[in-house]
């Protein structure tokens, strides 16, 4: 089971129509993603779910139904045990961004974060869960995929946001302010969080 966001509302791909109250259900063979959009946009439908019969054809199915962009991005801890966040669009965040071409995902998650909060000395711990969200870009909708990945640094420096790309603040924060950051976040984020 897969669970693309669009907003705070999710698409679940599964292999079982969900019997759950306002929740609508498409096959996702037969489904035009525009029309699955218009319903969670437009309509008190609080998730749709999209039904295909075989589980490994799920997330490839649905990942040809409208452009991919494939991005990076860290849950970066300090020495001290806090989270490296940014502060974009009247949102908490985590540093993410766009894939250039030829470098791998771990190089892009790297950059990202150090472009976008002036952290260096960045070392990935390990792999986190993917996550996917579809947006709007000069008209046209599009997945994006981003590879997450727990980092860890010993930076103590002055933390820069990267503000031509809208990030207005970067902070460490500690368990107790990150959870009043979730109350003003993106599901998605929630969800690694």
């Amino acid at each position: 089971m897969y669970k693309i966001f669009v907003g705070e509302k999710p698409i679940t791909l599964s292999t079982k129509k969900s019997t759950e109250a306002g929740v609508k259900n498409y096959k996702l063979k037969r489904v035009f993603l525009r029309q699955v959009l218009r319903k969670l946009n437009k309509t008190a439908v609080k998730a749709v779910c999209l039904v295909h019969k075989n589980e490994d054809k799920l997330l490839k199915k649905f990942l040809k139904k409208a452009p991919n962009v494939v991005a990076g991005g860290g849950k970066v801890y300090n020495a001290e045990g806090k989270v490296l966040f940014i502060y974009r669009n009247d949102k908490w965040d985590l540093p993410k961004g766009k894939a250039e071409k030829g470098e791998s995902i771990e190089e892009t998650a790297l950059r990202e974060v150090e472009e976008e909060t002036g952290v260096t000395g960045l070392e990935i711990v390990k792999p986190l869960e993917t996550t996917y969200h579809i947006f709007k870009r000069r008209g046209r909708y599009r997945i994006k995929i981003t590879y997450w990945f727990e980092m860890a640094t010993s930076f103590t420096g002055t933390l820069y946001p990267q503000e031509d790309e809208g990030i207005t603040k970067v902070k460490w924060l500690n368990e107790k302010k990150i959870k009043k950051a979730m109350k003003n976040s993106y599901a998605n984020i929630k969800g690694l969080v």
